[in-house]
């Protein structure tokens, strides 16, 4: 699940999915990737040029997965012992994807640029509905630029947008009050109560 999680937001080359799995070994990646390409969910294919390189990618069939990562994804992030540590890139995005509250964003449209690294994606809020996807969009109605850690800070870690802003951390082009409003349209669920004695 953790392969195919890594290609719910497109194509990816063998180098950029052990990027994305820093413990998983290149031998056992291939196993799983064969595997998953004898099953149908993934497909390998070339890019046209300039780029010209080996890419693996989900197939129509491999996609339905994602509302099963999705529901893993809810449902971890209510474990009492969540692990704290980095995210990556494509683990933040998808976070967002699995954590949007509808009604948190009731009565707020807008359209949104997340500039992560060298990552561009694109979200378009509207009642009560969110699209994030990988890409740009010619004017957005608001820029957040920043690293995945500084993103994850805000949203989940109860960072103030203040100081991440103050420090440089963040940096937001446009609607500020609807950068502002877009990071809090993902709550983290209650944590499930530990086992007694733990």
């Amino acid at each position: 699940m953790l392969v195919v999680r890594e290609m719910l937001l497109g194509p990816k080359r063998f180098t950029d999915l052990r990027a994305g799995l820093p413990g998983i070994s290149p031998n056992v990646l291939t196993q799983r990737l064969e595997e998953l390409e004898h099953a149908a969910i993934v497909r390998r294919r070339k890019l046209t040029r300039p780029a010209a390189a080996w890419v693996y990618e989900l197939t129509e069939w491999g996609m339905q997965l994602e509302p099963v990562v999705v529901a893993l994804g809810r449902w971890a992030a209510r474990s009492p012992f969540l692990p704290e540590g980095s995210l990556g890139v494509d683990s933040l995005i998808l976070s967002f994807r699995t954590m949007f509250d509808r009604h948190a964003a009731g009565g707020f449209s807008a359209s949104v640029e997340l500039r992560i690294g060298e990552d561009r994606f694109y979200a378009d809020v509207d009642r009560g509905r969110m699209e994030l996807l990988r890409g740009s969009v010619d004017r957005p109605d608001a820029i957040i630029e920043g690293e995945a850690d500084a993103f994850a800070g805000i949203v989940y870690g109860g960072r103030k947008l203040a100081d991440a802003l103050r420090k440089g951390d963040l940096k937001i082009e446009g609607d500020k009050t609807a950068a502002r409003r877009f990071l809090t349209l993902f709550p983290l669920p209650e944590r499930a109560a530990a086992a007694s004695g733990v």
